[in-house]
């Protein structure tokens, strides 16, 4: 069975729109964090962006331990063969 069906996002045009579009509305995100009154409980929760950052940093570490939880955790191909 051949499949030629070409899907939207194999044009490269449309991925770059998508990621162009994500950009904007995270820098939309980070410019309104001036824009309201933070009740922080802590100090470092005023700072500016300070959600986003601490999101990448905590997104990324969990990313990087799966990683190496994966070869701790993972099985031969065939173990479910014998």
């Amino acid at each position: 069975m051949n499949d030629d069906k070409k899907y939207w996002l194999d044009d490269a045009a449309n991925v770059r729109k998508i990621i162009i579009g994500v950009v904007v509305i995270c820098a939309g995100l980070l410019a309104a964090d001036f824009f309201y009154d933070k009740h922080a409980t802590f100090s470092i929760e005023g700072w500016y962006g300070f959600y986003g950052i601490y999101g990448f940093i905590v997104f990324c570490a969990i990313v990087l331990i799966g990683k190496e939880l994966r070869k701790i955790l993972m099985r031969d191909e065939d173990y479910y063969d014998e």
